[in-house]
């Protein structure tokens, strides 16, 4: 196959869930999609309706769960499965990668290496080089260097609907940005570049975590003054977070940082913004969790983060009260009002 992509190349998508699904259908409006889930009855169901949750999937787009034909016909892969499943995702795609391949995924999480008997909610804290970005695991586990990855306020419901929507495409590599802005433009779909390919990442991993605590203040009743000062100072703590861990301040005030942070900080569309709701309507999280289709990646998002700023030495009130809140039984009340005191001091103090 030729480096030059062309409009006849076909593009492959690695995960069926909605986000992937959504993917799909814009990067079919330009190229043909060869589109893998790894359960075949998935395949089969999506074949046979060409609809999900009531929205039609393309018909440029081909259904597979064979990840090593999806390799030989793809130069362009955009994986979007969740962080849990994306090293096993990688161990399975790996063998069938070559280095000419071109990798830009859309799985906003992290993945840790654990000390031998931790879980998430039981380690005291992480080192950075104890956590992976998609983009470094991708260049730890396979043989392509050409990574990339796409962020932004894409709330998989309204882009299949057509709505005007944007995002980014990071890569510190120039013709990953070109070949994604090519693949997934329309009139419809902007698409903007940005080069700092870890400062992306962690804006759309961070933005989870005031998503959930936006959705608790909803579903606690407090209204649009105090939704706002949450969205302002998270994304404060995002700035502080990513710029103590090598991120650019800039990667946090554009639509992978503050425009993604809107739209899931207000959105009963987004997983992570309903679970916080929930919570703060009563509802326990366990039962939260077994009734989602779908995995809220802020959950685990919350253990990771409030354990790497411990073990940085990183400054983050609102992860840890949330964690405290959701994993050792902290009254969401008490929460709140430790917020409240909490001695911020100056309102902007992070440019």
């Amino acid at each position: 196959m030729n480096s030059k992509a062309s409009s006849t190349d076909t593009v492959g998508v690695v995960g069926a869930g909605s986000f992937g699904l959504a993917l799909a259908n814009l990067l079919a409006a330009n190229r043909p999609v060869l589109l893998y889930a790894r359960r075949p009855e998935v395949v089969e169901e999506l074949q046979r309706t060409r609809r999900h949750g009531g929205r039609e999937i393309l018909p440029e787009i081909e259904l597979t769960n064979d990840l090593e034909a999806l390799a030989h016909r793809c130069e362009l892969v955009f994986p979007v499965v969740p962080s849990t499943a994306f090293p096993e995702m990688l161990h399975q795609l790996s063998p069938h990668l070559r280095p000419s391949h071109k990798v830009i995924h859309g799985t906003k999480g992290l993945f840790v290496y654990l000390p031998e008997g931790e879980t998430l909610q039981s380690v005291k804290q992480l080192r950075r080089e104890d956590v992976r970005t998609m983009s470094e695991l991708i260049q730890e586990e396979t043989v392509v260097r050409r990574v990339g990855c796409v962020a932004g306020p894409n709330l998989a419901g309204e882009i299949f609907e057509g709505q005007p929507a944007a995002t980014v495409v990071a890569s510190p590599f120039e013709e990953v940005i070109r070949e994604g802005q090519g693949a997934l433009r329309s009139g419809r779909f902007r698409v903007h570049g940005n080069h700092d390919l870890f400062g992306i990442e962690l804006a759309g991993v961070l933005k989870n975590i005031m998503a959930i605590a936006a959705g608790i203040l909803h579903g606690l009743g407090y209204g649009d003054n105090t939704r706002a000062l949450l969205v302002t100072r998270g994304l404060a703590e995002m700035i502080y977070v990513g710029r103590s861990l090598g991120a650019d301040v800039r990667s946090f005030l554009g639509l992978a940082g503050i425009g993604d942070l809107v739209a899931t900080c207000s959105s009963p569309r987004s997983r992570n913004f309903t679970v916080g709701y929930r919570l703060g309507q009563g509802e326990a999280l366990d039962d939260i969790l077994a009734s989602m289709e779908e995995i809220a990646e802020g959950l685990n998002t919350v253990s990771i983060v409030r354990a790497l700023t411990v073990g940085q030495g990183i400054s983050a009130p609102i992860t840890l009260t949330l964690y405290r809140t959701l994993f050792e039984d902290m009254d969401i009340a008490r929460g709140m009002r430790l917020l409240m005191e909490f001695p911020f001091s100056e309102d902007v103090d992070f440019i």
